[in-house]
């Protein structure tokens, strides 16, 4: 059973307390498996226009009131602080958003530790400060799909004007979503109270619709401040977008260099991620892949790190626990469900391949676009940037860094619990160079015709 089937049979609509119809769809639908997709970056050059065409495109938003449904294409549209200045929105309405999200990601960059080869002058034309405002995303089944609905898309473009197409980006997975790195990608997934769907196994409760949909009662009991007038914030959500070019070769000659026989590079690799490359976690299958477990949504997510205290099986440091150590007892202690994200990633370029070395990363246009949901999104990447991604006091590895994301500014190591003797591996580089990003918000559908109809005035 595929994602979305196993959500239909899980959805209750008499469950539902959401305002569905009001939510942009992409905040609650999975994409596809297989998926393609694009990303596209607008500017707007002159406010009538752009609002004209957020007005346009808003009509082919659809909502989230049939999230669990089978549907062959759709789109999302989020627009950022500097894009919502160019449509045209009062000042009162600007400065009702968080400090975070008026700045801008590039700005934030020492919250982000966004520094030497990932620093903002390094990021793509399309990413630089100001200059994205609107960010459209299409998810499809297949070619035919997404190809018919860019050409709707196109349409409402050329009939409007003052809006500028910065760029493209075309992506998309077989039916295995696997990321550059040849990892399943974006199991783990949030179940949103009031959504209509239950708990999977593995997840002791639903999250509270607050940290996800504005408006909504968060995991503290009440919702999180949200922009003003209502119709703005109310039902919105904000997302992180952050595109990495992954160095796969460099990943490989790493995994090749610490690990002899193919068995234990495969190995090596799960240590690093937290997964086998089917997806099976490594605290269910320790020693070698299961793909029947990996491709299992039922079972693929039912495990907590409680009765691998040690990181014997799953090292402390590995990407997946580092991002979500559900049930690990943490050196520095946090609300885990206040850091919970809806993951959107999407992978560009070719499939991965063992015989990528790092002499071919120069010439490939590979990697991935890290997009995430959430109320407190700001606030969440940086804490993830500062603490769980860029530092390892959280599980007394001092300034050990994540060895999937991290930004390793000089080579660093990876540390793989043991007994008697712990493992260190030398030699970690930055695996995802940072090419640019944004801090963007997602109106609800009555929002986006609000903005488009400038309805303020």
């Amino acid at each position: 059973m595929g994602i979305l089937g196993n959500l239909a049979a899980r959805f209750r609509r008499e469950s539902v307390t959401l305002e569905l119809d009001d939510i942009q769809a992409l905040i609650l639908r999975s994409r596809p498996e297989p998926y393609v997709g694009i990303h596209a970056m607008l500017h707007v050059d002159e406010a009538e226009g752009g609002r004209d065409l957020v007005r346009r495109l808003a009509r082919h938003v659809p909502a989230a009131s049939d999230w669990t449904e089978e549907r062959d294409a759709w789109m999302g549209v989020a627009l950022s602080h500097a894009g919502l200045r160019a449509l045209g929105l009062p000042e009162t309405a600007l400065k009702s958003f968080p400090l975070a999200f008026r700045q801008g990601m590039a700005e934030r960059a020492e919250q982000l530790r966004d520094f030497g080869e990932n620093a903002p002058e390094t990021w793509e034309e399309a990413f630089k400060p100001g200059n994205c405002h609107i960010a459209l995303t299409i998810y499809a089944r297949d070619d035919e799909a997404l190809d018919r609905t860019i050409e709707r898309a196109m349409e409402e473009y050329d009939r409007s004007h003052g809006v500028t197409l910065l760029g493209t980006h075309r992506f998309g997975a077989d039916a295995d979503a696997k990321n550059p790195f040849g990892f399943r990608d974006s199991i783990s997934q949030p179940t949103v109270a009031g959504s209509g769907v239950e708990p999977q196994p593995g997840q002791e409760r639903a999250i509270a619709a607050g940290e996800f949909i504005l408006g909504e009662n968060s995991e503290a009991g009440a919702p999180v401040a949200m922009p003003e007038p209502s119709i703005l914030g109310r039902n919105g959500s904000f997302v992180v977008l952050r595109k990495y070019q992954s160095r796969v070769g460099a990943f490989n000659d790493f995994v090749r260099r610490h690990a002899e026989s193919e068995h234990e590079q495969e190995k090596l690799g799960a240590k690093m991620f937290g997964r086998w490359r089917s997806g099976a976690p490594l605290v269910l299958s320790p020693d070698r892949d299961d793909p029947e477990l990996g491709g299992d949504p039922s079972r693929n997510n039912d495990f907590d790190f409680s009765k691998d205290p040690r990181g014997l099986v799953c090292p402390h440091s590995a990407h997946m626990r580092r991002l979500n150590p559900r049930g690990s007892e943490l050196t520095i202690l946090t609300d885990e469900n206040i850091h919970r994200i809806i993951r959107r990633s999407s992978t560009f370029g070719p499939k991965w391949s063992a015989d990528v070395s790092a002499a071919d990363d120069a010439r490939e246009d590979r990697g991935i676009f890290f997009i995430f949901i959430s109320a407190r999104a700001y606030d969440t990447i940086e804490f993830l940037q500062q603490e769980w991604i860029n530092r390892g006091n959280f599980i007394d590895l001092g300034e050990e860094r994540d060895p999937v994301v991290g930004l390793h500014e000089e080579p660093g190591h990876f540390t793989i619990p043991a007994d008697p003797v712990r493992r260190r591996l030398d030699g970690v580089t930055t695996f995802n160079r940072l090419r640019g990003g944004e801090y963007m918000f997602m109106p609800s559908l009555s929002a986006l015709d609000w903005i488009g109809n400038a309805g303020w005035r």
